[in-house]
């Protein structure tokens, strides 16, 4: 499929060419002006080029000039309403292909983008190899001949023609095809009878065969011999011939004495049909074995040509190793492929020309919609801050980290993308880059509903919290009002409704303030005061919602008074709420104890730190770490809200609240620290 670049400021050009070509063969890319379309240009992507040339003169000649200096090599078509000479010469000059008039016709645009790409083929001539050498008839005895000087000067330069021909093999990455091959020309140039070669081939990416196994060699190419006999017939590097092969590491005739006294040996090479073995060395180590026959003359084989025979199975032997080597990349590679081929999360490749050297499903799922019917990847179908962050870190070689991407086009959608270059050795220009897109829709979309869920059950909570304590503030007033018609007179009924009333007030009156503190959105009301009075104020409040009458405070002020800045009646409900949950930790004897102390800062600014102990049995480890949390309450009453308001107006002053670790039976000691370096004040 060829790219066309289409230049025009009006899309309607870009849709007619469009319609005009055959979109299965033609990909239209439309860009407004040559700035937007420089990636394109520079890397080479578009194949040809269209310009739409509304005005004549100056302007459209700097469009051309600016596109010759981007993409010197690709045709450039150049559109008009109304053709001159003179500007039609001057773009020819400048480097236009063709000029064409408007409207677009079909037929001569497609015609002529098949001439600019269709040119003609050049053929190969055929190799030719020269004939066959005549062979002399075979002598009577079996024993090698002496070779005259004529037939070794026509086997060298036969087998000159051979060894021009592995190094073609070598290149070669189908290592049976081309043993076959090698063992066709040998037959070709020597006529040889039968010839047959073993290997040892592990699998490409793990060799999980037992270690005898590994030491077996099995048919890969044959000539002359019957495929049912190599399918059952194998060779070993630990005995027979390859046994003999491995030790010698030389040529081994039928005939020689290590072989007529091993019987196995014998059998093999009877069994196979062959007079002479021959090993394929690799390396350090032997590859496999290769055993002929004699001529289909009968005359066997001299030994200046089992000489280049073993020569070239070197040369064989290294490519066998090329090719293992290159097996085992492939399948690493492969597996690799299929690895990113089936991650949920889009990845891209992208070369230094901008080209798409790998793109997974999801990759195509989530960017490749224009090119549905070939399912392929192009840079230019990647959104514009996709392609430009790409773009970026083929330039600069420096990394983006993971950001947030919506999609204008499509709303609700979310991606965490990530682009890493790629460098070769210890090059510092990026040769390509990967570019990573997590879809996190479905993950904001649950945690939103995780959120609307705690916010429902932290509702529902409250909700039944709130009855319950309204309904304790109530049941004193209800049965006071059932009894006032009839009681009313009575002096201590009157006292008793008094006191009802006082408390359901008080605790009503608490409710409301935990609520609207606990509502409030960091909005602090600027006053300076002293914090001990607030704390002696703080502590009498916390008295009122106490039912015991004793109550001692013991306060400690360090020697001078301490002046702060902040919210004083958001402060003061904090420290009565902390207060009251001490009085409330020894129902029957109340004290609190309060220790109030500055200490600088590392930034010089002084820290005011309060301590609140109560003398009750202290907290448990649970407690000390649930007690801020909301609704966690020790005691029948109360909404269990008290530390969790004091927490959150402490910390819209900065502040921090803290529960002292508990220690077995030591009372429990609450900590409030409230920083001079965030706004709030402090002064001797």
């Amino acid at each position: 499929m060829k790219t066309i670049l289409v230049l025009s400021p009006h899309p309607d050009f870009a849709e007619t060419i469009r319609a005009s070509l055959n979109p299965e063969q033609h990909r239209i890319v439309h860009r407004l002006n040559v700035e937007e379309a420089e990636p394109l240009l520079v890397h080479g992507l578009a194949d040809a080029c269209i310009l739409d040339v509304d005005l004549m003169g100056v302007e459209s000649v700097w469009v051309i000039e600016c596109l010759r200096r981007r993409d010197a090599k690709s045709p450039l078509i150049a559109y008009t309403a109304n053709i001159q000479s003179e500007w039609e010469e001057e773009a020819f000059l400048r480097g236009v292909t063709h000029v064409l008039a408007k409207p677009v016709r079909s037929r001569l645009l497609n015609s002529l983008l098949e001439r600019l790409w269709n040119a003609p083929a050049t053929r190969r001539p055929a190799q030719t190899f020269p004939p066959p050498v005549p062979m002399p008839a075979r002598s009577p005895s079996f024993q090698t001949p002496e070779p005259s000087p004529t037939r070794v000067i026509s086997a060298s330069q036969t087998l000159d023609v051979l060894s021009d021909f592995s190094s073609i093999l070598t290149h070669s990455l189908d290592a049976e095809a081309m043993l076959k091959q090698f063992l066709l020309f040998l037959r070709e140039i020597l006529s040889i009878n039968r010839a047959a070669i073993f290997l040892n081939r592990p699998s490409p990416l793990t060799d999980t065969s037992l270690p005898e196994d590994r030491r077996r060699l099995r048919a890969v190419a044959a000539i002359g011999l019957s495929p049912g006999l190599l399918e059952h017939l194998g060779l070993s590097l630990d005995s027979g011939i390859g046994g003999q092969l491995s030790r010698l590491g030389r040529i081994l005739r039928r005939d020689s004495d290590e072989a007529r006294a091993d019987v196995e040996t014998q059998k093999e090479f009877e069994l196979l049909g062959a007079q002479v073995a021959v090993p394929i060395p690799a390396r350090d180590t032997i590859a496999g074995v290769a055993v002929f026959d004699v001529r289909i003359t009968g005359e066997p084989l001299v030994n200046v040509e089992l000489e280049l025979i073993f020569h070239l199975l070197e040369q064989v032997g290294l490519a066998l190793c090329n090719i293992e080597l290159h097996d085992r990349l492939a399948g690493n590679n492969e597996m690799m492929t299929d690895v990113l081929r089936e991650l949920s999360s889009a990845c891209i490749v992208v070369g230094r020309d901008l080209k798409v050297l790998h793109a997974n499903k999801a990759a195509r799922r989530h960017f490749g919609q224009k090119n549905k019917r070939t399912g392929e990847l192009e840079f230019s179908d990647l959104p514009q801050v996709l392609g430009a962050k790409i773009y970026q870190v083929l330039k600069t070689g420096a990394a983006t980290g993971p950001y947030r991407y919506e999609p204008d086009n499509s709303p609700g959608t979310v991606y965490s993308v990530s682009v890493v270059p790629f460098r070769q050795g210890n090059s510092t220009v990026p040769i390509s880059a990967l570019l990573t897109a997590d879809d996190l829709t479905q993950t904001e979309q649950l945690r939103r509903l995780e959120v609307e869920a705690a916010n429902l059950r932290l509702i529902k909570s409250m909700a039944d919290r709130l009855a319950h304590e309204i309904g304790n503030a109530l049941v004193p007033l209800a049965t006071h009002q059932q009894l006032l018609a009839e009681k009313y007179r009575d002096r201590e009924f009157r006292e008793s409704l008094d006191q009802a009333l006082a408390d359901g007030v008080k605790r009503v009156t608490r409710l409301i303030n935990q609520m609207r503190f606990l509502a409030r959105e960091g909005h602090i009301e600027q006053e300076t005061f002293t914090v001990g009075k607030l704390i002696e104020e703080a502590y009498q409040e916390a008295r009122k919602h106490q039912s015991a009458d004793a109550g001692r405070l013991q306060f400690e002020t360090g020697g001078q008074p301490v002046v702060i800045t902040g919210d004083r009646a958001a402060l003061k409900h904090a420290l009565a709420e902390i207060m009251l949950n001490a009085l409330q930790a020894n129902p029957k004897e109340p004290k609190i104890g309060v220790t109030l102390h500055t200490d600088a800062n590392r930034g010089g600014a002084p820290d005011v730190q309060i301590e609140v102990q109560d003398n009750g049995a202290g907290f448990t480890a649970e407690a000390a770490q649930k007690a801020p949390a909301p609704f966690f309450t020790t005691r029948n009453v109360g909404l269990g809200l008290g530390l969790t308001v004091s927490r959150k107006i402490i910390e819209t002053h900065h502040g921090k609240l803290e529960i002292v670790p508990p220690q077995a039976g030591q009372p429990g000691v609450v900590r409030v620290s409230l920083p001079g370096d965030s706004g709030i004040t402090t002064a001797a």
